[in-house]
């Protein structure tokens, strides 16, 4: 019987990945860095921030010296003037959390920081519907290693296999299935493509998903610690 749902935020509520991408690729270009959209994409898409952060001090490499703090800051204007103008949130996600929150106990998981999670559930306005979310500040070890879906499991006191992750990338569903934990991805045409087959439901939208489903257990696939 499933217990506890976890949700990851970016291209599985959101697509706000396809901004951090640009906005990545434009930060990076003024500071000297001439960066396709493909390069920046493959840096930004399924990776945790501190990922993010080393492979952008490749490209700049005063970037080390100014700390992750201050490139956070400066590169969430570039996202903050891009998300401006832009609606990014996936409906059908969204519905889905929702209803799920109606009688299970709800929780993001991301490799965001805690403050674009929280920016993020305002502006999604679904704050109500969670017990509460996990960012990168909280776990040490990014996705694929399955800490940060360990820590929300330990939260609530669930065991794994009670527990179901959504997800949308490769990183994300190799995570779940470590922790022992089912997992639904989304593969939404025309993102990037994706290793998804780990999963135990692969569904282009989440609007219709329901519980019943699952299969009876979880499959499990081992996944190494970075």
């Amino acid at each position: 019987m499933i217990r506890a749902c976890f949700f990851d935020l970016d291209g599985t509520l959101q697509d706000s990945e396809v901004l951090w991408v640009e906005a990545t690729r434009r930060y990076l270009t003024d500071r000297g860095a001439a960066v396709s959209p493909a390069a920046a994409q493959e840096m930004v898409y399924g990776h945790g921030w501190s990922e993010v952060f080393a492979e952008m001090t490749r490209h700049v490499p005063a970037l080390a010296a100014e700390g992750i703090h201050t490139t956070t800051d400066a590169l969430r204007a570039y996202y903050q003037r891009l998300r401006a103008a832009t609606s990014i949130t996936l409906p059908g996600s969204v519905a889905l959390l929702r209803r799920l929150a109606a009688s299970l106990p709800v929780a993001i998981v991301s490799g965001s920081t805690r403050h674009d999670i929280q920016e993020a559930i305002d502006q999604m306005e679904i704050g109500d519907c969670l017990a509460f979310f996990v960012g990168a500040e909280d776990y040490r070890f990014g996705k694929p290693a399955p800490d940060c879906f360990q820590l929300a499991a330990d939260k609530l006191g669930v065991v794994p296999a009670a527990c179901v992750v959504f997800e949308d990338s490769t990183v994300g569903v190799a995570a779940a299935k470590a922790a022992g934990m089912y997992c639904v991805a989304l593969a939404r045409p025309g993102r990037p493509a994706q290793r998804l087959d780990g999963a135990d439901l692969v569904l282009d939208d989440l609007a219709g998903f329901q519980l019943a489903d699952l299969p009876p257990t979880p499959r499990i696939r081992a996944c190494p610690r970075g």
